[in-house]
């Protein structure tokens, strides 16, 4: 469809989608801010709106214009300016955590957000699994399996810039450094795992996994143990030490190591100490 310019006139898209659009563009702690907001709807033409909130007043803003001129041209426009690669020369970071969140809410109009920060055509999902399948991030993967935030608080930010080797190497670091905390014992590497969760003179752990009556339970904490010094020999370790050309670690391999930090995160947040 074409207007009387001569311009592609594209079908205005669901208030959902709108509304969701809004709410990553303009998210509280990650997305543009208020300033940033007001100049793109001027620079675009776009009337600004009253919000309570910096989501509120941007999907007002678009929706309202979107139905006054029955096309999702505005809204096409306003994601092209806000990801413009140009405004994330020094934040390749931001644009990529923009670009996935972005391409998560478009799959379900067949949509996306290409390297350029243009929107094109891309595969259709229905539902949210499709969805993280195609809108091919792994961030989008991490939060479908419900990765314990202490992971993603150490390598969230190798993820975005692509960095699996040293995401492998910071996501480890973090149970050892959750053990540390739980503690107060300022010990590293295997002399840690042996001091709080091997049993003590005692024989009684001090982080326990369980409450170590039974010979399974007993084990089931060495194993544990050992374990956490496994992850720590095959990813914390050599990643130090090994230039990453010789030590590649693929985006496959980063998924299951995160979920096992993950499982190991989620058996210490019940642990007795």
């Amino acid at each position: 469809m074409t207007n009387a310019k001569g311009k592609t006139k594209f079908p205005a898209w669901p208030a959902t989608t709108v509304t969701a659009v809004a709410d990553v563009l303009a998210d509280t702690n990650e997305g543009l801010t208020g300033r940033e907001i007001g100049l793109l709807l001027v620079q675009i033409g776009i009337a600004d709106a009253d919000g309570s909130n910096k989501r509120e007043r941007l999907s007002q803003a678009l929706l309202s214009y979107q139905h006054r001129t029955q096309s999702a041209n505005g809204v096409i426009k306003f994601i092209a300016e806000a990801m413009a690669p140009v405004r994330y020369a020094r934040q390749p970071d931001v644009f990529s955590r923009r670009r996935d969140d972005l391409n998560e809410v478009l799959v379900h109009i067949g949509l996306r957000v290409n390297d350029a920060g243009s929107v094109a055509r891309g595969a259709t999902a229905s539902t949210l699994d499709e969805a993280a399948q195609h809108a091919n991030s792994l961030r989008t993967e991490l939060r479908r399996r419900g990765t314990h935030p202490q992971v993603l608080a150490y390598c969230t930010r190798e993820i975005l810039t692509k960095n699996a080797f040293h995401a492998s190497l910071e996501a480890t670091k973090s149970v050892f450094d959750r053990l540390r905390q739980l503690t107060g014992d300022h010990r590293d590497g295997s002399r840690l795992i042996d001091e709080v969760l091997m049993p003590g003179s005692n024989g009684t752990p001090r982080v326990a996994i369980n409450t170590g009556t039974t010979v399974t339970e007993k084990d089931e904490q060495k194993g544990f143990a050992a374990l956490i010094k496994g992850l720590g020999s095959m990813y914390r370790n050599p990643t130090a030490h090994d230039p990453r050309l010789h030590r590649p670690v693929s985006d496959e391999e980063l998924l299951e190591l995160l979920t096992t930090l993950s499982m190991v995160h989620r058996r210490l947040d019940s642990a007795r100490v």
